[in-house]
């Protein structure tokens, strides 16, 4: 997957060495990157200890929330696959003490279930 499947929405994976270089503010000692998806401006990535949801806001993608989320604290989580109607796969994610899980939308391109694969082998690692 290149470039031009990220712009049409679809998740294409980061080379890992690049992403901890990129993320070394935010990734902690010990800590290496896994697994790195991105979907238009927003990127998951998978380390050996959480799950970091990197939200690029605004119209310039200047101001960037960072969601990190342990992997023992993702209770359940859930994808819906695209159909004929609605084109839109999602991922829902609920983490304990949250009744309301965190969405997020793919295209319907999208291989939704390598983002749920590698979530599963880290949440099961456990």
């Amino acid at each position: 997957m290149g470039i031009f499947d990220g712009l049409m929405g679809n998740a294409s994976e980061l080379k890992t060495e690049d992403v901890q270089k990129d993320m070394h503010e935010i990734i902690t000692s010990g800590e290496t990157v896994k697994h790195a998806f991105k979907v238009i401006r927003d990127t998951f990535i998978f380390t050996n200890k959480r799950l970091i949801l990197v939200d690029k806001q605004g119209m310039t993608g200047k101001k960037t929330e960072y969601l990190s989320i342990p992997y023992k604290s993702i209770t359940n989580f859930s994808i819906e696959t695209a159909g004929t109607f609605d084109l839109d796969a999602e991922l829902k994610i609920w983490i304990s003490g949250n009744s309301v899980p965190i969405e997020k939308k793919f295209n319907k391109a999208t291989n939704i279930y390598a983002v749920q694969r590698v979530l599963a082998e880290n949440i099961l690692a456990l």
